[in-house]
């Protein structure tokens, strides 16, 4: 089994990365899904997040109102801690039956966006990097993710710089441009992959 880390800053099109590796047959661990399911209703998750946060973080019909959450643990960095205390260890349990269940020959991708704040690279064989210029997120978040400008520059600074997801990693897509110029970069990194579980297996 290869593992990979694969991450990047909000708007540097992460997650169509992710889609193009399964579609050539890695075996996807979503850690943004995984956390949005571990504080579902009825979970151990969300009765930890309503108890540290209080009953104002649910919505009408009991489920997590993640904006309302957002908004508070975005403008304080000890109550992200905090949220973070409760998610990621229910995150990174989930993460590791899915990677079990994968199979020995498996290539498993891990999409974690918080892999270099969280310090998580030696956990993965392979890191890559999907690095788009700030100025690029800035616009892919207000034009696309309807962000105020104020919004998106919250979200950007709460995460690593630029410099330091480089940083940590192994292979590095670039996409300042279209899809059509993301594709054969995903394909070239696939190759790298294949051969690289080969090598080990």
């Amino acid at each position: 089994m290869l593992t990979v880390g694969l991450t990047g800053g909000i708007g540097a099109g992460k997650s169509e990365v992710a889609r193009l590796l399964t579609s050539y047959g890695a075996v996807l661990v979503d850690s943004d899904r995984i956390a949005r399911e571990v504080v579902e209703p009825g979970t151990k998750g969300l009765a930890a997040v309503v108890a540290e946060f209080g009953p104002q973080v649910l919505a009408a019909d009991g489920s997590l109102d993640r904006a309302r959450l957002g908004a508070i643990v975005f403008a304080d960095e000890e109550r992200r801690k905090a949220l973070n205390a409760i998610v990621h260890p229910l995150v990174r349990e989930r993460s590791a039956k899915l990677q079990a269940a994968a199979g020995p020959d498996a290539i498993v991708v891990h999409d974690v966006p918080l892999l270099t704040e969280n310090g998580l690279a030696p956990l993965y064989d392979l890191v890559i990097v999907v690095d788009a210029a700030p100025e690029t997120q800035l616009d892919r978040l207000v034009r696309l993710r309807g962000m105020t400008e104020e919004e998106a520059r919250a979200r950007m600074s709460a995460q690593a710089t630029r410099e330091q997801r480089l940083a940590v990693a192994d292979l590095v897509i670039a996409n300042d441009g279209p899809l059509a110029e993301l594709e054969p970069q995903v394909e070239a990194a696939w190759r790298r992959l294949t051969e690289r579980a080969a090598a080990t297996g």
